[in-house]
């Protein structure tokens, strides 16, 4: 089901005379009529893992807009999917509800795998072949999981719920952001701190590149730094206006494109920015277009991605937007 949100955004400038010159979505399809509580966008952005509101999880094939598989924990349930995950070889993902964790084929659509969980999840990234999990828990720790046999192979400690994480593209280097104002760089062999990123609020939002050289750190209140994690030392921040450090605006989704040379973030207020990392310069931004215009209710944006020659962005109004 397409949404011809373009008729009704154009009514809306009409009626309300204010609308701005932001670009907005070449193409839209709702994946969730309820709204969307998380999202997981494949490497490639050919695919999505969606856990709606009340509708329970998915699969998306985005190239045909395509509903390949419910995605749920239990037979005859609508799980609530908190954070979800694709393995970069494309095989594989993973969902969490708060305290289960289902490994599922891509190929096939079945669990492979289904685990509790060691405490309530928040955030879940898979390693390159899909053999481990990293799980950000309310516990204060993250913990790198065996999601095929089972069981914690590694612990990393923070004093505070852990609420991001994230892995390089081989899965040797990992960095986690917690509510103790910190991020942290690990080394996963070795479970050992390399770095730590201090923040004076709470990091809500962290990314590494695939080659493990940055990362990105951010916290509500507080700036957002790329660090080089060779030297441990900030690079440049991203530069967002003072107003809105002070009113909390955060990003809700960031990723590094492939090579590291671009950074796309999503933000609580509709808008996606692509940003050229060697200098942060804002490069492209769109505005995701809300379900009713006329009403106040937003469209945050939950996860995005680099495609083929355009980009992919989640909103929790339900759709899955292709930006150019």
């Amino acid at each position: 089901m397409k949404w011809n949100w373009m008729a009704a955004y154009s009514l809306a400038c009409l009626s309300l005379l204010a609308c701005d010159n932001t670009p907005t979505p070449t193409a839209s399809v709702e994946v969730a009529n309820k709204g969307v509580l998380s999202a997981a966008l494949s490497d490639q952005g050919n695919y999505a893992v969606i856990g709606s509101i009340f509708e329970g999880g998915s699969l998306w094939r985005l190239t045909d807009n395509e509903r390949l598989y419910d995605w749920n924990h239990a037979k005859d349930e609508r799980s609530t999917i908190e954070s979800a995950a694709f393995s970069t070889d494309g095989r594989w993902a993973a969902t969490a509800t708060t305290h289960t964790i289902v490994f599922w084929s891509l190929e096939t659509g079945q669990a492979a795998r289904f685990w509790n969980a060691p405490a309530e999840v928040l955030d879940i990234a898979l390693t390159p072949a899909g053999d481990y999990a990293l799980l950000g828990l309310v516990d204060g720790t993250a913990v790198m999981f065996d999601i095929k046999r089972g069981g914690i192979v590694r612990t990393f400690r923070h004093d505070n719920r852990v609420r991001k994480v994230g892995l390089s593209a081989d899965g040797k280097i990992a960095i986690t952001g917690s509510e103790d104002r910190t991020a942290v760089v690990w080394d996963v062999s070795t479970g050992n701190a390399i770095h730590t990123f201090n923040h004076t609020e709470e990091v809500q939002m962290v990314a590494i590149t695939n080659d493990g050289s940055k990362a990105l750190s951010a916290a509500k209140y507080d700036r957002a730094v790329i660090w080089d994690l060779t030297s441990g030392k900030a690079l440049r921040e991203v530069p967002l206006a003072g107003n809105m450090v002070k009113r909390g605006l955060r990003f809700t989704a960031a990723r590094f494109s492939a090579d590291g040379k671009q950074l796309l973030t999503g933000r609580p207020d509709q808008i996606v920015q692509l940003w050229q990392v060697d200098n942060m310069t804002l490069t492209q931004q769109w505005r995701l277009p809300k379900r009713d215009t006329l009403q106040p209710s937003g469209a945050a944006v939950v996860a995005v991605a680099f495609a083929d020659k355009h980009f992919v962005a989640v909103a929790a109004n339900g759709f899955v937007h292709t930006l150019k």
